[in-house]
């Protein structure tokens, strides 16, 4: 990725797209945060600036994000993936992108995952965006950890993608988090495993009163 890139956010300004920005912008990462309002994102920018001053972050539609940008994360509720990818797939037509979604329902305060019909909120995104190089990352990092500049994020990062520079692109993202490690998971019909995982450990931090994470062991990287 050229120190000239833009990183992007279509629906940035919840607590996944919130803390990620921070922590590309503390990398020296040029990030811009997109939203359907531009006073929601640039309410975003201004938390993100609060805590990473000399960072060099903007705010935009997430129109704009989609055009300026490349990678592009995608971290809008499931929900609204469809209708938002729908409507910026010619703009994200050869352009990385990167999902961070989990397909998550609750029920009486207990966290379940959603049934995709495609097979992950991954593989969705994909069939839509038939003209993007596409992974999958994150889902299972704390937000409140990634929100904190000072926090050491004691969490492995696995990434999924069909796309081998894609999946590059998106490890070495991962790896300007302090403490993360990123593991290649295999193509992207593997990613419906860690968007799984999220609603588990969604459920131990209820039980625990905790922000958990995961870690792969048995290997070196």
């Amino acid at each position: 990725m050229s120190s000239k890139s833009l990183v992007g956010f279509i629906g940035g300004t919840g607590p996944e797209g919130l803390g990620l920005g921070l922590r590309f912008a503390l990398s020296n990462i040029k990030v811009i945060i997109g939203s359907r309002t531009i006073e929601n994102a640039e309410r975003a920018v201004s938390h993100i600036k609060s805590k990473v001053p000399n960072g060099y972050i903007s705010g935009g539609l997430n129109w704009e994000v989609a055009e300026k940008c490349d990678p592009v994360f995608i971290a809008v509720p499931y929900q609204a993936q469809r209708s938002t990818l729908e409507e910026l797939k010619d703009r994200l037509a050869n352009k990385n992108v990167i999902s961070v979604v989990a397909p998550l329902k609750f029920e009486n305060g207990i966290a379940m995952s959603e049934a995709v019909p495609a097979g992950s909120a991954a593989l969705e995104a994909a069939h839509i965006l038939n003209k993007s190089m596409v992974s999958a990352g994150f889902h299972n990092i704390s937000a409140r950890d990634l929100l904190d500049p000072n926090a050491i994020i004691d969490s492995d990062v696995i990434v999924f993608s069909d796309n081998d520079e894609c999946k590059s692109i998106t490890m070495g993202l991962a790896k300007l988090l302090n403490g993360v490690r990123a593991i290649d998971g295999g193509g992207l019909i593997n990613a419906k495993y860690a968007e799984d995982l999220t609603a588990l450990l969604l459920n131990i931090n209820k039980t625990y009163k905790a922000h958990s994470a995961i870690r792969i062991t048995g290997i070196e990287v």
